[in-house]
C-alpha cells in the first residue's frame, strides 16, 4: 500500500500561484509531497493568479521552476504526474463577482479543499469575502495565512477579524516556515526527552541564550514590501519570538496543538516590556551600508535600486529579551538578525553557567562553561561544547576543549532534511494545527513588537551603519559586553 492510500485527496487553491514564495517553495514542497506518495493520487493544485494564461504556459513555468529549484533534481514519473494534477484559473482577488468562474473551476473536485494564501496580507480579507460570496467556505476547508499579518498590533486584528468572518479558528493555519524546520522541531525533543537537559533548563543552570538569524542577502528586489516593515517586523516579530516561545516555554501537557500554543503564549506574555524608558539600553538597530562580501563590493540599503535616500528602515536587530517568571528570571535572551551579513547562518546557543570551583586549574586555568549549540542553518545539527582529558601519561591532567557533534547530514547520512515547507504542507493535509501560530500567540508577539517600534519612533534616532559584510553595528557588541558578555560568531 502507497503512503498515499493513508491521506485523503486534497485540492490546493494557491493563490499568487505565480509569486516568488509559489515558484521557489510552496509548487517544489507539493512535489517533494508527490515524490514520497504523500500526496493521494487525486489531489490537485489549482494555480490563481491575476495573469491571463493558458493552462500550457503554466505547465511549462512550473516545470521551470521545479527544474531550478528541486535540488536533488526531478523524477521523470512523479513530474509527469506532478504537472498532470495542474489546473489554472484566472482571478481579480478583489472582484466578488469573479470568484464565480474559480467556484466553477473547482466544482469538478470533491477533496478537502485547502486555500493557500500567498498574497501580500491587505487582500486576505478581500479574499475571503469572494470566496464566501462563492459559496466555497464549507466547514471542511482550510485557509494558510503566510506571515507577518499586519504590520502592528491593530492592522493584524483587522486582518484576522476579515478572515474570521468566515473561516473559523480551527480552520486558520498561520504559517511560520520556522516551526517546520527540522532542527526547530527538535527543541521539543531536546528540552522534553532528555532528562540532561530537562533538569537543567532553568535559571539555576543556564548564564544566557543567544539566538542569532543572518542572511547574507539584501532585499533582493523587495523594497516595496522590506522598507514598510523593517527586520523588526519582518523577522523579530514572527521567526525569532516564535523560536524563543520553544526555547522558554513549560513543558506541555502533550503534543496535542492546544497544549503547546497554550505554552508558547505564556513565554512570549511573560516577556518584559521594553519602551521610552529602557529601548536605548535594550535594543540596537542597524542599516547596512556598501561594503563587501565573498571578496565583491555591495551596495548599502541606501544604494539599493529603487531606494528612498532618507529611509530609516532597519535591516539588523540586536535586542536583550528578558522573561519574568520563575524558570528564565535574570536569564536574559539576546536576539541578534540582520540582512547583508558574512553568511546565512542562523543558530541557538545555549551557554550554561560557569563551574563554581575549578580543581584542574594546575593545566586549565579558566574552566570555560558548556555551551549548546542548534544549529537551524545551513548545516543543521546540535552540539555540545565540554571539557575532556586528553589521553597521554603525563603527572598532570591535561583537559581539552571538545564537541559532542550531532550533524544531521553525517547521523543521518541516508536521510534526506525535509525542507520547512513539505513539512507544514503535510500537517495542513493532516490537520494538524501544532505546527502553526495562533492568533493570540500573533497579538501577543505584536503587543511587544510594537512598544519596541513605538519607542524607536519617539526617539527618532536613524539606525546605526555598518558595512556590508560585518556582523553588525558595533553598538550591538555593546550590547551584550556590558553585561560581560560576547555574541558567539
Amino acid at each position: 500500500m502507497k503512503n498515499s492510500d493513508y491521506q485523503s485527496a486534497s485540492e490546493f487553491v494557491i493563490f499568487g500561484a505565480l509569486g516568488d514564495l509559489s515558484r521557489r517553495k510552496l509548487l517544489p514542497a507539493l512535489y517533494q509531497l508527490d515524490h514520497v506518495g504523500l500526496l493521494h493520487q487525486e489531489s490537485r493544485i489549482v494555480a490563481v493568479a491575476r495573469q491571463d494564461l493558458p493552462l500550457t504556459e503554466l505547465i511549462a513555468l512550473v516545470e521551470e521552476n521545479l527544474t531550478n529549484f528541486v535540488k536533488e533534481g526531478l523524477d521523470k514519473e512523479t513530474l509527469a504526474r506532478f504537472l498532470s494534477r495542474l489546473v489554472y484559473q484566472q482571478l481579480d482577488f478583489k472582484d466578488l463577482a469573479a470568484y464565480s468562474k474559480l467556484a466553477d473551476t473547482l466544482a469538478e473536485g470533491h477533496q478537502t479543499r485547502v486555500f493557500y494564501y500567498s498574497t501580500p496580507p491587505a487582500i486576505y480579507g478581500d479574499m475571503s469575502d469572494g470566496l464566501h460570496a462563492a459559496g466555497l467556505i464549507t466547514d471542511d476547508v482550510r485557509v494558510v495565512m503566510e506571515k507577518p499579518i499586519g504590520h502592528s498590533l491593530e492592522s493584524s486584528k483587522v486582518i484576522n477579524d476579515q478572515v474570521s468572518k468566515h473561516f473559523k479558528e480551527n480552520q486558520i493555519y498561520r504559517i511560520d516556515h520556522y516551526l517546520g524546520k527540522e532542527t526547530v522541531l527538535n527543541l521539543l525533543v531536546l528540552r522534553f526527552a532528555n532528562s540532561l537537559l530537562t533538569n537543567n533548563w532553568d535559571r539555576n543552570s543556564i548564564d544566557h541564550i543567544q539566538i542569532t538569524v543572518a542572511e547574507s542577502v539584501g532585499i533582493e528586489g523587495r523594497w516595496g514590501f522590506y522598507d514598510d516593515a523593517g527586520q523588526m517586523r519582518d523577522m523579530v516579530q514572527n521567526h525569532l519570538l516564535q523560536i524563543l516561545s520553544l526555547l522558554a516555554m513549560e513543558p506541555p501537557a502533550d503534543l496535542s496543538a492546544e497544549s503547546i500554543r497554550a505554552e508558547k503564549l505564556k513565554a512570549v506574555k511573560a516577556l518584559v516590556p521594553i519602551d521610552r524608558s529602557n529601548v536605548k539600553e535594550k535594543t540596537v538597530r542597524g542599516q547596512y551600508a556598501d561594503g563587501f562580501l565573498n571578496g565583491s563590493a555591495v551596495p548599502g540599503y541606501l544604494n539599493e535600486d529603487g531606494a528612498k535616500a532618507n529611509s530609516n528602515t532597519e535591516t539588523f536587530v540586536a535586542i536583550k529579551a528578558e522573561i519574568d517568571n520563575w524558570r528564565w528570571k535574570g536569564v536574559p535572551f539576546y536576539l541578534r538578525t540582520g540582512k547583508r551579513m558574512p553568511a546565512k547562518h542562523s543558530e541557538i546557543v545555549v551557554h550554561f553557567k560557569e563551574q563554581p570551583h575549578n580543581i584542574f586549574k594546575d593545566s586549565y586555568a579558566d574552566l570555560p562553561a558548556n555551551k549548546l549549540t542548534i544549529r537551524l542553518q545551513p548545516d543543521e545539527g546540535v552540539e555540545l561544547q565540554m571539557m575532556n582529558k586528553i589521553p597521554g601519561i603525563a603527572n598532570q591532567m591535561n583537559l581539552h576543549e571538545n564537541k559532542l557533534d550531532l550533524s544531521f547530514s553525517d547521523t543521518y547520512d541516508n536521510q534526506r532534511v525535509v525542507d520547512a515547507y513539505e513539512r507544514l504542507m503535510l500537517e495542513v493535509i493532516n490537520g494538524n494545527q501544532s505546527l502553526f501560530v495562533s492568533r493570540d500567540e500573533v497579538e501577543a508577539a505584536w503587543q511587544w513588537a510594537d512598544s519596541i517600534i513605538e519607542a524607536w519612533q519617539a526617539t527618532n534616532e536613524p539606525p546605526k551603519s555598518y558595512p556590508a559584510g560585518s556582523w553588525g553595528p558595533v553598538s550591538s557588541i555593546a550590547l551584550i559586553a556590558r553585561d560581560d558578555r560576547q555574541w558567539v560568531e
